[in-house]
């Protein structure tokens, strides 16, 4: 069985599931019931007794679009694992963009941050030369940074908060560095952090890293090791937004792309395209009533 939830314009949702249900239906796809949630009274779920995932997703995507969505291969309930990405994801900008709008090159870095995160580059080089970019620049920078820069994206103290309150282990997994991703972390409340370490000599950053690169198969590891630890079982939450995202989000229970670049919302099996990330826990059937404001 596969089950669909969404959360998309209510003005045309009667109209869109009658088209979505033509449509499946002519692909041999029935849908046996569709309804809104009780609790979530703007989620709508739709039960599939068959159907191949990517196919489902995508006809779903084409007649509710822009829409929040998840799909799942098995009833629903809250995540015993929550492990996310940071920049663009629990917050609103991309640290290393940022950083070196200080060092008068966010331009130049920006552009190879989003070819990165497009997929376009390999993720380790691209991080390499960014970095190397950033030599001679005063690590007080990055305290500047966080303090001027630097903001959580909406909800997401309340999806970790509300998550963690339900028993939820929570996980930051960046790309991006220590210097910024323990802080968001204490900030948002996440009880774990992985990320990359820019090295420091003399108060100045060199351009090198200082110990290994945390990329997309180190994110994809976290979240399986953290997983085996909760036993048989275990359900799983992940949310990211770009390329080196994707086996993460892959990995999951329920891999949700917030925002996402093309290829990490095509490889998700869900997506927040509207709204912010308190969406997830509508989409989760966790009322507001329980939801816990940081």
């Amino acid at each position: 069985m596969l089950i669909a939830r969404l959360i998309a314009d209510s003005n045309t949702l009667a109209a869109n599931l009658d088209a979505a249900t033509v449509a499946l239906d002519k692909e041999g796809i029935a849908v046996a019931s569709a309804q809104m949630l009780d609790f979530c009274g703007d989620v709508l779920q739709i039960m599939l007794p068959h159907g191949e995932e990517a196919q489902v997703k995508a006809l779903l995507d084409s007649h509710f679009s822009p829409s929040n969505m998840v799909l799942a291969t098995r009833d629903f309930r809250v995540p015993d694992l929550f492990v996310s990405d940071m920049d663009s994801t629990m917050i609103g900008q991309e640290c290393i963009d940022e950083l070196a709008d200080f060092a008068g090159l966010k331009e130049r870095i920006a552009d190879i941050t989003e070819r990165a995160m497009q997929g376009e580059l390999d993720f380790e080089s691209a991080l390499r030369e960014r970095v190397s970019l950033l030599e001679g620049l005063a690590e007080s920078a990055i305290d500047q940074c966080l303090a001027e820069r630097i903001e959580p994206m909406s909800g997401a103290a309340t999806l970790v908060a509300t998550l963690k309150a339900k028993g939820c282990r929570t996980v930051l997994v960046t790309g991006g560095f220590h210097h910024f991703a323990d802080r968001v972390a204490d900030q948002l409340g996440f009880e774990r952090v992985v990320g990359n370490r820019l090295a420091v000599h003399d108060g100045k950053l060199t351009g090198q890293l200082d110990g290994p690169i945390t990329d997309s198969s180190v994110k994809e590891k976290v979240l399986r090791e953290e997983l085996s630890l909760l036993g048989d079982g275990a359900v799983s939450l992940a949310t990211g937004d770009g390329a080196n995202d994707i086996p993460m989000l892959r990995a999951a229970t329920y891999g949700i792309a917030y925002k996402a670049k093309p290829k990490a919302r095509e490889a998700a099996n869900g997506w927040i395209d509207r709204g912010d990330l308190t969406d997830i826990l509508k989409l989760l059937e966790i009322p507001e009533k329980e939801w816990v404001t940081a």
